[in-house]
């Protein structure tokens, strides 16, 4: 069993209740880095690539530890969606989305300070939106929660009632695949003790990545 200390190079609440589900001990350092690329044509490369810089910059200021990267993105027929950058282009997004099916890609990297060993991986779950109206996405565009969401909205928030079903890794959706996450760190020795399914669909049924075959 691995003993090196845990650390998310994230400061996303998102990301913090999911990993603390697994029940492990870790702490919390940002990045900060630049999550700008000039590629965005491969978007499972592209969010392997964030996750890994993520996880870089935080290790660069550690002595030991396993750091963990995370980075999601929305795809819509090969238009990658990132972060709003205002509230018209939250709107945008929000009805490119509307009535239509479209991917999210999240990066995993697991970064061993000690040693430099890097692992990773990259999860896609396929999402269907309802064909919601120009109301509600105005409604909630004046939330605020759209503008440091990929694509402009959180399933687990205000935006769930927009989605219409979801086909993968619902964990995934919200930003960090516990699924795969669980396979990295086994990859270190590390040992997940959290009860029942890791990943669960919002009804309670097991992650379909963890269904047997």
């Amino acid at each position: 069993m691995c003993n090196a200390p845990l650390i998310l190079a994230s400061g996303s609440p998102r990301r913090f209740e999911l990993l603390s589900s697994l029940g492990l001990p870790f702490t919390i350092v940002t990045s900060g880095v630049d999550e700008s690329v000039e590629d965005e044509s491969d978007p499972a490369a592209m969010v392997v690539h964030l996750a890994e810089r993520k996880a870089a910059a935080v290790a660069k200021m550690l002595g030991e530890g396993l750091v963990i990267g995370a980075d999601t993105t929305v795809v819509l027929d090969g238009l990658v969606l990132n972060k709003p950058i205002d509230d018209a282009d939250a709107r945008r997004m929000l009805r490119l989305l509307r009535d239509r099916p479209h991917e999210v890609w999240t990066g995993i990297a697991v970064l061993d300070v000690a040693s430099g060993r890097r692992e990773t991986g990259a999860v896609r779950s396929l999402v269907r939106m309802h064909a919601y109206s120009d109301a509600e996405i105005e409604a909630y565009v004046a939330t605020g929660e759209p503008l440091d969401k990929a694509g402009a909205y959180a399933i687990q928030g205000g935006a769930g009632v927009f989605v219409a079903g979801i086909e993968g890794c619902y964990a995934n959706v919200v930003g960090l695949p516990l699924c795969e996450l669980t396979e990295l760190l086994g990859r270190y020795r590390v040992v997940i003790s959290a009860d029942g399914p890791i990943c669960t669909l919002p009804n309670c049924r097991p992650c379909p990545r963890l269904a047997p075959c």
